[in-house]
């Protein structure tokens, strides 16, 4: 299962599970000048926890176009008259041709880019496109002991080769910052990761290494790793 069925399956138990996304997403927000924008473009929207912290915030736009791979998704998105709801693969780069570049152009995207297959390609296509950038990316530090245990590779991107990829195309500053999320028992974890999405694609675990590693597993939480971005586009990259 590929990460858009994984997202697209659990769309309307998502709210539920996505509580380390939305203090992502918080965050990232909070980490935005309070001004108005002609267009904000929300990469991988979800149901919409970026757009409900720009409206908290009282960050101002005329247009809020809400991108996602999932329809599923977009139908939880919250809706309104200044709001474009379409579906967009950041792996295609035909979907980003259909985007328009307009002045004071806001682009914003919380847990998403991280599935990227080419992040480096995925970056230079968003930088043509906006004045100002705002990202959150998870990095393969996310459950590190779970894959240290289980012997897998993580599916997402490291830190270093986030930063490098984000060299070639943009002048930022970044912060790293780490969650933990408790549980009350080991098997509570694992239906978070299969529930939250966050798990994506990558290598599965069978049935006999899940309860290998439930029986071994040494803490009562889960590990998450964050890498926030904040930038401009290379006048020259």
């Amino acid at each position: 299962m590929n990460v858009i069925d994984e997202f697209s399956r659990f769309a309307k138990q998502y709210n539920s599970y996505n509580i380390i996304q939305d203090r992502v997403a918080k965050k990232l927000v909070s980490q935005i000048e309070k001004s108005h924008y002609k267009a904000i473009i929300d990469i991988g929207c979800g149901s919409g926890a970026i757009y409900q912290n720009l409206v908290n915030e009282e960050i101002e736009f005329s247009k809020f176009m809400a991108l996602d791979f999932s329809t599923e998704m977009l139908k939880l998105h919250p809706s309104s008259q200044n709001i474009i709801k379409k579906s967009f693969d950041f792996n295609s780069i035909e979907d980003f041709k259909k985007l328009k570049k307009q002045d004071k152009q806001l682009i914003i995207s919380s847990s998403a880019l991280q599935w990227s297959e080419d992040i480096t390609c995925s970056l230079k296509e968003i930088s043509q496109y906006g004045d100002e950038f705002h990202f959150s990316l998870f990095t393969s530090n996310t459950f590190a002991t779970i894959h240290k245990i289980g012997n897998i590779h993580s599916p997402i991107y490291s830190k270093e080769e986030l930063l490098e990829a984000f060299t070639q195309y943009y002048n930022f500053s970044y912060e790293i910052k780490n969650y933990q999320l408790e549980f009350e028992d080991t098997p509570s974890m694992f239906k978070y990761i299969k529930q939250s999405g966050v798990n994506g694609r990558g290598n599965k675990l069978t049935y006999k290494e899940i309860k290998r590693i439930i029986d071994i597993y040494p803490y009562n939480y889960l590990e998450f790793e964050v890498l926030f971005v904040n930038g401009s586009v290379k006048t020259d990259p």
